[in-house]
């Protein structure tokens, strides 16, 4: 893509919470962008959820606020169909003056994971499925969106339901031709069980393009619901007494000659798969904070609802946290279904897929499979307040050997401050900073 065709671009690179920070530009300095002409400030990456600098920082008291470099990433550039004028935006990643990747950069820290099964000469594949919601946000209180054949506001769930979906089809098609522009592979888009709400499943692909490409999607259909006079957002729970939103993701690995390491022909997985899950569930409840963010995250975290709650892993069952999907073997993977529609792509796969690596080179063995439901049985739980969430990932041995360490400092400092900032506003109007953030 020539981005001296657009009439501006938009260089951004995503922070802890996975927001977009980037500046606009002529789209005649394109050409300086592979030179690191573009420069920002280190601390740009773990500024809280509304853009604030995080106070004591080390990041500006040990630097001097030192800038870094921004260099493309090999995703963009990609048009921005959302807006009204022809313009483009180029992914960007973080890096220190001598050229360094920047540890605080959390596609870094999903990079530095991926290298790990490099370095085995395998190669992760990975697909999102990710709830969101339609909402009318004019009035002081979210409300259901209106339905745009009947022009009545919508009452009652309906899972699954084509009539939901083509009462929507402009928006849909519009979210489809956008993501074909983007290049962002959907599979399938389907009406699920709250208000308004949909999910939409990406293809499998390498690991951290997925991770790139459901960062995008989440920017993208913000755009285009604003087009439709309507918000989407990604908020894990956007009516208290309504379904909330997650995104589970799947992974598989393959080797130098593209055989899955996870199929032994059978229906149980290898022990390559074995070693994964009990990475994943030696890790899960300190990471508790990756897949619930944000303060209001924790409401999705209800006994028997779709959300799973207990660290625990089982074959073809959905109230378990991790689950094997059947099917044939030669598709044999890991379905990690804890996270909240509310987190940031990059440090989600980093964690998980950190977590399944270590378990594999640690040669970890799991707990047994469960069966039956989850929420029946006496099993650990994940964390289920903000505050021990931070406490937990902060101290936690076996996340420090998933993530950089100085990722985590930031990390927690960045929701310690969000803490104390949110208790400033009143709960019923929390959703207006969390709405188009996450």
């Amino acid at each position: 893509m020539e981005l001296e065709q657009f009439q501006s671009i938009r260089v951004a690179t995503v922070d802890l919470n996975g927001q977009l920070r980037g500046k606009r530009l002529p789209a005649s300095y394109a050409s300086k962008l592979p030179k690191g002409q573009v420069r920002m400030p280190l601390s740009i990456m773990n500024v809280d959820i509304w853009g604030n600098d995080i106070e004591d920082s080390k990041l500006v008291f040990e630097t001097g606020d030192a800038d870094g470099i921004l260099l493309p990433t090999n995703r963009g550039p990609v048009p921005m169909p959302w807006l009204n004028n022809h313009s483009a935006l180029v992914p960007m990643s973080m890096h220190v003056e001598d050229g360094t990747p920047f540890f605080g950069d959390p596609r870094e820290a999903l990079n530095i994971v991926l290298s790990r099964f490099a370095k085995k000469g395998w190669h992760v594949l990975a697909s999102t499925e990710m709830e969101f919601t339609l909402v009318d946000d004019r009035n002081s209180k979210l409300r259901p969106p209106i339905n745009p054949r009947s022009n009545r506001r919508i009452f009652a769930s309906d899972v699954l339901s084509l009539d939901e979906l083509d009462a929507f089809d402009a928006f849909f098609s519009d979210l489809h031709r956008g993501a074909e522009a983007m290049n962002i592979p959907i599979q399938t888009m389907t009406s699920e069980c709250g208000l308004g709400q949909f999910e939409v499943t990406l293809s499998h692909q390498g690991a951290m393009r997925a991770a790139d490409d459901a960062t995008l999607f989440k920017i993208l259909a913000r755009g285009i619901a604003r087009k439709h006079s309507m918000a989407a957002t990604f908020m894990a729970k956007p009516y208290q007494e309504d379904a909330g939103n997650g995104m589970h993701l799947h992974f598989s690995v393959v080797d130098e000659n593209g055989t899955n390491i996870f199929d032994n022909g059978g229906s149980e997985g290898t022990e390559f798969l074995q070693q994964a899950l009990a990475g994943c569930i030696t890790a899960m409840r300190a990471s508790t904070l990756i897949f619930a963010p944000h303060g209001p995250s924790y409401n999705r975290f209800e006994h028997g609802s779709h959300a799973p709650t207990n660290v625990c892993w089982g074959y073809e069952n959905r109230t378990a946290a991790l689950r094997v999907p059947g099917g044939l073997p030669s598709a044999r993977r890991i379905e990690h279904r804890t996270a909240g529609g509310d987190i940031n792509p990059y440090l989600m796969l980093a964690a998980v897929l950190g977590a399944a690596i270590e378990g594999i080179e640690v040669g970890l063995k799991p707990v047994p499979p469960i069966t039956g439901s989850a929420y029946d049985q006496d099993l650990p739980q994940l964390m289920t307040d903000w505050v021990s969430a931070i406490d937990l990932i902060e101290s936690d041995v076996f996340v420090a050997r998933c993530l950089p360490k100085g990722l985590i400092q930031n990390f927690v400092m960045t929701k310690r401050q969000e803490i104390r900032f949110l208790a400033n506003i009143s709960e019923p109007d929390q959703w207006k900073t969390y709405l188009e953030r996450v």
